[in-house]
């Protein structure tokens, strides 16, 4: 028997259906020589300090730093975890062969192996490795299954993170918290998430010490064309008007006219990052978000493996591509123009150099049905993104003109489309227009030398202070670690470097808004005092640098090529966090009072308290359905729902007749089968209740009781 291991139920019972593995058992699916299982999300972690060694439960500076002589794994303490967890350790067991069909990404390697790992398979593993979800995917997956070996390096690159990260967070913070916090409060410390918060507080700061100016330019109509001054601005309205003054005693001439021809190329297609960039810029989506929606694209078959950094395809996909945009039937018209001649295999789209285990996030041809309104507008960002590649080129006309008024010298310029090539993909769309975009603005022609009446004014303007971070600039910022970088070659170049991974960037920012380090306001993220005070107390720059941690992110991703060793990756972070201690413990910094986040371990063994209530957990997911006892995921902004939904079926509303349900009533309902009383429930039929409880039936469906 071979047994098969997907990231989730949903990918399992597809693949399950292509296997012909057709009979539905507690936890697998089985028939035709296979039984295919699933994983959803981590099983495993790495252990914590506390079980390695008892005194390393308590928070105490003379303990740090905490260095394992190895590092162990263990299973997630959840219901649905440990009963799928012993259905899998059951079945690799008694199996000739193990098929990982996970993720096909370091974090789902990293997932399925650690499992593996954990269930002491002993069988050969295979490695199913695939860039889409359709059922031709599958097929052809399985028909070329990999040696589990080739993906060791995967494996090392995921290890090597997780570690890095547990070594820096778990002392860094720790550190942080008993050397400079007061009270309980906890200051928290991450590889990635520090140097992140640090480059908004530098952003914010910038901002706040910005002090806004006056000035003024000069300007003139000359032939119904705007001419700007090209002098430095004017700090005085007196010099303005004075200017202004010496502008109306002489004509204005023309000294050259220059019109060049040139092409805007077309846009790359879309790596993770860049799309979360453009659906922040269009439609104000968070990274964590555009990821959900993605990945639900992918889920469905409609887009190909989402986690990706790279903008190209592989050489191979060249003779599919025409097939793709065949079926992509709801783009009909804007594709014909392409179908009439062979697809071009421009080298700013195929390049096998570019391409590592996957490509650039493309449209498999499967037709869009079923999306909501947030999943059709990624669906079209990239269906377009797709199309616009393949486009001609745009071609444009560039004129600049420059004049003078005496002796002051004056300049405008134009832009002209003369054809639209690639930009008529999105001549229909509104919502394609980017910030700051310049409009086409056509000059007429002039002659050097003409010369004639104008009339020249003074422009009174305000200087702006540094634009605050959005999502989209801080991802591109994670990306080029803090560099400002527009050229589309160069943040290639600069992507080994960026901080994190495209798949963990989301994650990143959103727990800086959890433990409310930054906010937001509109599209905007700002640093808060918490997250401005933690900052300033870090003084090691090892911890704030964007370019130190960038290169601690090439690093990853050269074990990941086989090209460093994990072994002295792990080396050289614990050589950090042991200089990083020292440093910290002998230093006299300003104590600086941080709002509090969480309480920190107690430092030593306390007498144990009387037994009171359990909390109710701030994270409902922390939770287990009540059906089948697999964990809780958050479906969207509606419901709670069973991770092994698509067998389960348990659904939770937020809201319940009328009432939007707080995390203890949801908890109440989930742990046990009831609330307490709730005021204002509508009943079927128009009634309201005074007062009536919330109870699960025994078809684990909410109704009231009064």
């Amino acid at each position: 028997m071979k047994v098969c291991i997907a990231e989730k139920p949903s990918v399992a019972r597809d693949i399950a259906q292509l296997l012909g593995a057709a009979q539905r058992r507690d936890g697998y699916y089985e028939g035709n020589g296979y039984q295919v299982t699933w994983t959803f999300g981590h099983f495993c972690t790495l252990k914590e300090p506390h079980d390695y060694s008892e005194h390393w439960k308590y928070w105490r500076l003379e303990d740090l730093p905490i260095l394992p002589a190895g590092f162990g794994i263990k299973l997630i303490d959840n219901a649905g975890v440990l009963k799928q967890f012993s259905i899998i350790e059951q079945l690799v067991q008694q199996c000739e062969e193990v098929i990982n069909c996970g993720d096909a990404g370091q974090e789902g390697e990293l997932i399925q192996r650690w499992v593996l790992l954990k269930a002491r398979c002993t069988a050969p593993v295979k490695r199913l490795w695939i860039s889409s979800l359709t059922d031709e995917s599958i097929r052809n997956g399985f028909a070329a299954l990999r040696e589990s070996a080739q993906f060791d390096n995967l494996y090392a690159a995921g290890s090597a993170r997780a570690i890095g990260d547990w070594l820096l967070g778990m002392n860094a913070t720790r550190l942080f918290t008993k050397k400079f916090a007061i009270g309980k409060t906890v200051l928290s410390i991450g590889r990635v998430q520090t140097p992140t918060l640090a480059m908004i507080v530098q952003r914010q700061k910038e901002i706040n010490a910005f002090v806004q100016e006056d000035y003024w330019e000069l300007k003139t109509i000359y032939r119904e064309t705007e001419f700007t001054a090209s002098i430095d601005r004017l700090k005085s309205l007196e010099k303005a008007n004075r200017g202004l003054a010496y502008l109306q005693e002489h004509p204005f001439e023309i000294v050259s006219f220059e019109r060049k021809e040139g092409k805007e190329g077309n846009p790359r297609l879309f790596d993770l990052t860049a799309l979360q960039v453009e659906a922040n810029k269009r439609y104000a989506y968070s990274a964590d978000d555009t990821l959900k929606y993605i990945q639900s694209l992918y889920e469905k078959k409609m887009v190909t493996y989402p986690r990706v950094d790279t903008t190209y395809l592989s050489e191979d996909l060249h003779p599919k591509i025409a097939g793709i945009l065949q079926d992509m039937t709801p783009y009909k018209a804007l594709i014909a123009p392409l179908l009439q001649q062979p697809i071009p295999k421009l080298k700013t789209v195929f390049d096998d150099k570019k391409v590592t285990d996957h490509h650039a996030i493309i449209p498999t041809g499967v037709y869009p049905s079923g999306l909501s309104q947030e999943e059709k507008r990624i669906y079209d960002l990239v269906a377009r993104r797709f199309i616009a590649a393949f486009y001609p080129e745009c071609r444009i006309a560039n004129t600049t003109v420059l004049g003078k008024v005496g002796q002051v010298p004056f300049k405008a310029t134009g832009k002209q489309i003369l054809e639209p090539g690639w930009k008529e993909v999105y001549a229909n769309d509104t919502t394609q227009k980017k910030e700051g975009e310049e409009e086409e603005k056509i000059l007429p022609v002039f002659e050097a030398g003409e010369s004639g009446p104008h009339t020249p004014r003074v422009h009174q303007g305000r200087t702006s202070p540094p634009k605050p971070f959005t999502e989209a600039t801080l991802l591109r910022a994670m990306e080029t670690a803090g560099k400002q970088v527009d050229d589309e070659e160069m943040r290639e170049l600069l992507k080994d470097n960026g901080i994190g991974r495209p798949s963990t960037r989301a994650n990143i920012i959103e727990t800086l808004f959890r433990r409310k380090y930054i906010e937001k306001r509109k599209k905007n993220i700002f640093a808060t005092q918490t997250g401005m005070d933690l900052i300033d107390t870090i003084q090691s720059e090892l911890l704030k640098s964007p370019e130190l941690t960038g290169q601690w992110e090439r690093k990853l991703r050269l074990i990941e090529k086989g090209e460093y060793a994990m072994d002295t990756f792990k080396e050289e972070l614990t050589q950090m966090v042991t200089e990083l201690v020292t440093e910290v413990k002998t230093a006299g910094y300003k104590v600086i009072s941080i709002a509090p986040e969480a309480p920190p371990e107690p430092e030593k063994p306390a007498k144990a308290p009387k037994a009171k209530p359990a909390p109710v957990p701030t994270d409902i997911t922390s939770l287990s359905c009540p059906k089948c006892k697999t964990h809780l995921l958050k479906k969207g902004n509606t419901a709670y729902g069973c991770a092994n939904y698509q067998v389960c079926g348990f659904k939770l509303p937020f809201e319940v007749l009328g009432k939007k349900l707080t995390d203890k009533q949801v908890a109440d309902l989930i742990t046990k089968g009831k609330t307490s009383k709730i005021k204002g429930l509508e009943l079927p039929g128009g009634g309201e209740a005074a007062q009536a409880r919330l109870v699960l039936n025994a078809g684990f469906e909410v109704e009231a009781e009064l």
